[in-house]
């Protein structure tokens, strides 16, 4: 038992058995309580306010995923089915939810949203996009709902407090609150995938607790919006978790807000940020940008003349400097759109007219 706990316990005794020898105990009309250590309990700080208003402010709009898909097996292993659980959090009241891909990505086939308050909802994936593990997920039918606003994560700052809400451990723990701050950005994480090992960049790194279970719940603001979505921690240490910043999600979430889905354009280009590349080249002659890593031979990006090896500086019009800037020029446009690049080469820039094209199958 806590100290204070038992502090107040021995006060209550003390008060109690001294009534008793008086006789019966009246308590008061308006109890006043009783102060510990000159503080008086029930009076909560500002930040403890703040805390608890936005979380009562966001919660009903964050929900658990309940999928299941059947595996087909082959000639030594009988298919299965496979179950999974994650978080999400609704973005739009006809029923948009925000989550990862290795949540309800992968056309699952069955999807169950679990409410706040216990219902459940059947729903389907509308968009997702593995490389950097976000999805849409769609409630079915036509009731409205609590949805969160999304804000910018370009103006976190280091130290900043954030909330991680989510339902860790299956649903055991539903819609668990963990408080902390963010304790760096554009992190980079080296990921497993079944297309091997894959570089997740610009993430936000926090030590408000997630745990499996909390993938794709929203980390929180203070102001009350969602700066980003929670996608993973590191095993092997405590309180380091990560999360996706949203501004990598807000034009998909535009695009999914009109048109009810969204097919992500593909530009044939892996790139890395100045950190990732230094592993690849000598740090002392990269400029900033995004460094062409591979190419696909096939795509819009190689159709239009850029090589591996060059720098993306621009695109149309607006710096890049990092991935998650790059990803979030390219959602800005649809299939069939062109795109303008500055590409730096050989100590030349060069403009270049990219027209996207969609994913191909393989």
């Amino acid at each position: 038992m806590p100290q204070k706990t038992r502090l107040l316990a021995a006060a209550l005794g003390i008060l109690l058995i001294t009534a008793g020898c008086a006789g019966r105990y009246s308590p008061p009309e308006n109890p006043t309580p009783t102060p510990i250590g000159g503080i008086e309990q029930t009076r909560f700080t500002d930040g403890e306010e703040i805390i608890a208003k936005v979380t009562g402010d966001v919660i009903s709009s964050v929900v658990g995923i309940s999928t299941s898909r059947y595996v087909e097996g082959d000639a030594y292993q009988q298919g299965k089915l496979v179950e999974g659980i994650g978080s999400g959090v609704i973005i739009d009241s006809r029923g948009y939810i925000l989550t990862n891909d290795h949540v309800a990505g992968g056309n699952p086939d069955s999807l169950t949203v679990i409410f706040h308050d216990g219902k459940q909802r059947d729903g389907q994936t509308v968009w997702s996009d593995p490389a950097i593990d976000l999805a849409v997920v769609r409630i079915n039918g036509n009731d409205t709902y609590d949805a969160a606003p999304l804000g910018v994560s370009a103006n976190l700052k280091i130290g900043q407090t954030v909330l991680a809400i989510g339902t860790p451990l299956g649903l055991q723990f539903q819609h668990t609150v963990t408080a902390g701050i963010i304790s760096a950005l554009d992190r980079t994480v080296q990921v497993p995938t079944d297309m091997g090992e894959n570089f997740m960049e610009d993430l936000i790194q926090t030590d408000a607790s997630i745990n499996p279970g909390n993938s794709g719940g929203p980390l929180i603001g203070l102001n009350g919006t969602v700066v980003g979505i929670n996608t993973l921690k590191v095993n092997t240490a405590e309180g380091i978790g990560f999360a996706i910043p949203i501004d990598v999600a807000a034009p998909v979430v535009d695009h999914v807000r009109r048109d009810g889905t969204y097919e992500t354009p593909y530009l044939g280009v892996v790139g890395y940020d100045k950190e990732i590349a230094c592993y690849y080249k000598q740090c002392e002659d990269l400029m900033s940008g995004v460094y062409v890593g591979e190419l696909d031979p096939r795509g819009p990006a190689a159709k239009a003349g850029v090589r591996g090896g060059d720098v993306i500086t621009r695109i149309d019009g607006g710096p890049i400097t990092k991935m998650w800037e790059m990803r979030k020029a390219v959602y800005s446009h649809k299939i069939g759109e062109q795109m303008a690049l500055s590409v730096h080469r050989g100590g030349q820039d060069q403009e270049m007219t990219v027209t996207l094209e969609a994913k191909p199958v393989d």
